[in-house]
């Protein structure tokens, strides 16, 4: 195993994703920003206006339309947030700088690429975003 310096100035170990790990990777994520974008299209009516005529609905009935569209709202926001980061793992994808950690510039155990191909930071820098308040 040899080591080399990545274009962040980390130096690694060489342990590569292979072309045709490279290539199952590139599917996931195209797969994955397709059906995040269909997600997207689908829900837009569901975070429409609720329209507040009490003539046409009751007060309950609006009430739950509102929860509706926040909750549909939220959903949206995650959805486009993952779709920034699928975009993100694509763009590091094309540069070659996949599957390598941004932070530490460790490689990214590729069954954590298999769960959640987005990923860009190593478990253990993951860890360290979220434990960090």
């Amino acid at each position: 195993m040899s080591v080399s310096l990545n274009s962040k100035g980390y130096y690694r170990a060489m342990a590569p994703l292979t072309d045709k790990q490279l290539e199952h990777f590139q599917a996931s994520l195209e797969s994955l920003r397709e059906e995040l974008g269909h997600l997207l299209a689908i829900s837009s009516q569901a975070s429409d206006v609720v329209i507040l005529d009490q003539s046409r609905v009751g007060r309950l009935s609006r009430m739950d339309a509102i929860q509706q569209q926040q909750m549909s709202q939220a959903s949206r926001a995650a959805y486009r947030q993952r779709l920034l980061a699928v975009d993100r793992a694509l763009a590091l994808l094309s540069e070659g700088e996949y599957g390598w950690c941004v932070t530490c510039g460790e490689d990214i155990d590729p069954r954590r690429l298999d769960i959640q191909p987005e990923s860009v930071l190593c478990v253990s820098c993951q860890q360290l975003t979220e434990t960090v308040v």
